[in-house]
């Protein structure tokens, strides 16, 4: 296949263009990496020490995740220069997971629910029946409509601002206005180098703002130990289960196991490498496979799932460099940042409303990712009602969780997420929903 490529996937760039890529790759993730365990700490009020912790891990995990994608461990992982990163699509099942058990519940359900991505690695060829385009469109669209309330609460000052009664306030709302303003400035830059570290300008641009405003509790900063390293320790904050948590995110890992079956398709295409035949059946296979042993690792060192970064083939056809060993670097410097503890605490001090200002932008492109699946599809008479149905149920109970207020505790627990509940209905509804077409024109 014919490409505009300088380094295939097993050519071996020299040492500067290595970093220089690898760098490039690293602006393009690191916020995105650090995002969930900010906001899923921030909604769990959980301590700084914890927060800057599970930040650690965050990228501990991505490193480790990213060496085995790209290294191919026999039948484990992609074998492309895929870079793999905390995933955003269980973030809400994780915060419900997390208020009724902690991070105990959290993690030993993640654990658990693992091996359904893959077996689905296995499997997938089958079950593309069942998990259509169109249903991966619809969960995505929720996924990304349920984390805009994630970051509008982010934005007006977070959890913490709702008990002390400054939510909302001029200085939140003003602080997170400035960060969208300068991620979207910033991002419509001709300079390509510009355009890729929006995200981190935006928010270092915030987090200035709101140091200078006394934002940032540099106080809590004395109280932490920030020399030496961050020790990995499995199953620091032990594990729990209950079966209603195991549904919700056994969903996800299901739907992560298509989108990760796109992002590799793309990645190969981009590479240079077929998308049909044995060889493009065990790339795909291998990388789902990894999706799934890595969240199952990510989970026994205290981070939550990991899934592949489509964002980062954009950046493959921007460098031309598709090289799997960049992808070593980029795990290298993943694996450092995690280990030492001030890069956590750094961003655990980061104010609500900086964090919410760049996320309400991430958050959007979700959803509108989940609107061009969608539009992609033929949407006929079938197409609408599935719609139809998934929407009005998912976003139904994400708007009015009260509705559920009577239920047994372990509907409520399956059904309170509006991508569990739209995401179930998607499935069901393409399964069963017939429609006779009219011949007449």
């Amino acid at each position: 296949m014919d490409t505009d490529l300088i380094y295939g996937i097993d050519d071996r760039p020299p040492l500067k263009e290595t970093l220089f890529a690898a760098i490039q790759h690293l602006l393009a993730i690191f916020v995105a990496i650090i995002t969930p365990p900010l906001i899923i700490a921030g909604a769990l009020k959980l301590d700084l020490e914890t927060t800057g912790f599970l930040v650690s891990m965050a990228l501990f995990a991505s490193g480790v995740s990213t060496f085995v994608q790209c290294r191919k461990l026999g039948p484990v992982g992609a074998g492309l220069l895929c870079i793999q990163g905390t995933s955003f699509s269980f973030i809400g099942p994780i915060i419900t997971a997390g208020l009724a058990g902690g991070l105990p519940l959290i993690f030993g359900v993640c654990i658990a629910a693992s091996p359904v991505e893959m077996i689905v690695s296995r499997t997938f060829k089958y079950l593309r029946s069942v998990i259509t385009p169109l249903v991966s469109g619809i969960v995505v669209l929720l996924i990304g409509l349920s984390l805009i309330k994630v970051g509008v609460v982010a934005c007006g000052g977070g959890y913490t601002a709702m008990d002390n009664g400054t939510f909302g306030s001029l200085r939140n709302i003003g602080v997170a206005v400035c960060v969208l303003l300068s991620v979207l400035f910033f991002n419509r830059c001709k300079n390509k180098y510009l355009r890729m570290s929006s995200i981190v300008l935006g928010l270092c641009i915030g987090y200035a703002i709101a140091f200078a405003m006394g934002m940032v509790d540099m106080e809590a900063v004395s109280s932490q130990n920030l020399r030496g390293f961050n020790i990995p320790v499995p199953f620091k904050y032990g594990l729990d289960f209950n079966i209603s948590s195991f549904v919700a995110i056994a969903l996800i890992y299901l739907i992560t196991a298509i989108e990760a079956t796109g992002d590799i398709t793309a990645n190969s295409m981009i590479s240079g490498k077929s998308i049909e035949g044995e060889g493009y059946l065990k790339r795909v296979s291998g990388g789902v496979l990894a999706d799934g042993v890595n969240s199952f690792i990510s989970g026994v060192f205290n981070s939550f799932p990991n899934s592949i970064f489509a964002q980062n083939n954009g950046i493959i056809q921007l460098t031309g460099v598709a090289s799997r060993y960049v992808g070593y670097y980029i795990a290298g410097m993943l694996i450092l940042l995690g280990l030492f503890p001030v890069v956590g605490v750094i961003f655990s001090l980061m104010p609500d409303p900086v964090l919410g200002g760049a996320t309400l932008l991430m958050f959007g492109t979700v959803a509108a990712a989940g609107i061009r699946i969608i539009a992609a599809q033929d949407i006929n008479r079938k197409a609408t009602l599935v719609l139809a149905v998934s929407l009005s149920l998912g976003l139904g109970v994400e708007l009015m969780p009260d509705i559920l207020g009577a239920a047994p505790q372990v509907i409520r627990g399956i059904f309170s997420s509006g991508i569990t509940t739209g995401g179930l209905t998607a499935i069901l509804a393409n399964l069963f929903i017939r429609v006779k077409e009219d011949q007449t024109e």
